[in-house]
């Protein structure tokens, strides 16, 4: 391997290995489909602490992950996903009717 003495070696290198650093290549993202979401409110068996839970997503473990991740980004909040359902912390319902809607989700909310 050859050492590099000036930055103009470096430049040779990455024009070599026809790298284009203006350009990258976009990544592949499969869009999220578009579905029915339940938003329930749950204090029960979390020591009296609100979480908003998101029910009935139907997709891949990691299209969940996406999904969850963009909810506590927006909210502001932790989170996990568990059993199926999105658990986001605190009672944050019209916040996360409001994002899913925007995406496309048709988003029910129930109870309290």
């Amino acid at each position: 391997m050859k050492k590099l003495s000036s930055l103009s070696d470096l430049k040779s290198i990455i024009d070599s290995s026809k790298l284009s650093i203006n350009n990258p290549k976009p990544l592949k993202k499969n869009p999220i489909t578009k579905q029915y979401l339940e938003a329930h409110y749950s204090k029960k068996g979390r020591a009296g602490k609100p979480v908003t839970v998101i029910k009935c997503f139907k997709g891949t473990k990691n299209e969940m992950k996406d999904l969850a991740k963009i909810l506590k980004n927006k909210c502001g909040v932790g989170g996990s996903v568990k059993d199926g359902k999105i658990i986001i912390q605190g009672e944050y319902r019209d916040k996360i009717t409001s994002i899913l809607k925007e995406i496309g989700h048709s988003v029910k909310r129930i109870g309290g």
